[in-house]
């Protein structure tokens, strides 16, 4: 049983936004702070990359544990009511991830996935992985 009103849920749930999140946003300011440059929500892309690095031939997605099922997080959890409904968003979202990355390798993107959950906990080791990621990428 929900614990909020329908109205409650369809409002919360309408709040929840797709671009400029705060970890996206914490990304890419650490990010331009260094001297890298970016496009944001390139649309002409497979899966509309959240940051794009055209001159490092790199995309990164800033994906949520919850909405892309982040593998054994805490935070990939399934709401208890109208589980039919979640699993299929679930495996629709997840689906559709992989055929993106795939899409994108085969265009000759590097392709980096970053999670809400190592965003929040481990950011300074998450973002040095990154960096050493993209200094590897100018020398390809």
């Amino acid at each position: 049983m929900d614990k909020i009103t329908k109205a409650q849920r369809s409002h919360n749930m309408a709040r929840i936004k797709s671009k400029d999140t705060s970890i996206e946003v914490k990304v890419r300011k650490f990010l331009f702070a260094r001297g890298f440059r970016y496009r944001k929500n390139v649309r002409s892309l497979p899966g509309t990359p959240d940051i794009v690095l055209p001159k490092y031939k790199t995309v990164i997605f800033v994906n949520g544990c919850f909405w892309h099922r982040h593998e054994g997080c805490k935070y990939a959890t399934t709401p208890s009511t109208h589980q039919d409904f979640w699993q299929k968003k679930f495996t629709v979202n997840v689906n559709n991830d992989k055929k993106h990355y795939q899409q994108l390798k085969d265009l000759g993107w590097h392709v980096i996935v970053l999670w809400e959950c190592e965003i929040e906990h481990t950011f300074s080791e998450v973002m040095d992985r990154v960096i050493e990621d993209l200094k590897t990428q100018s020398f390809s």
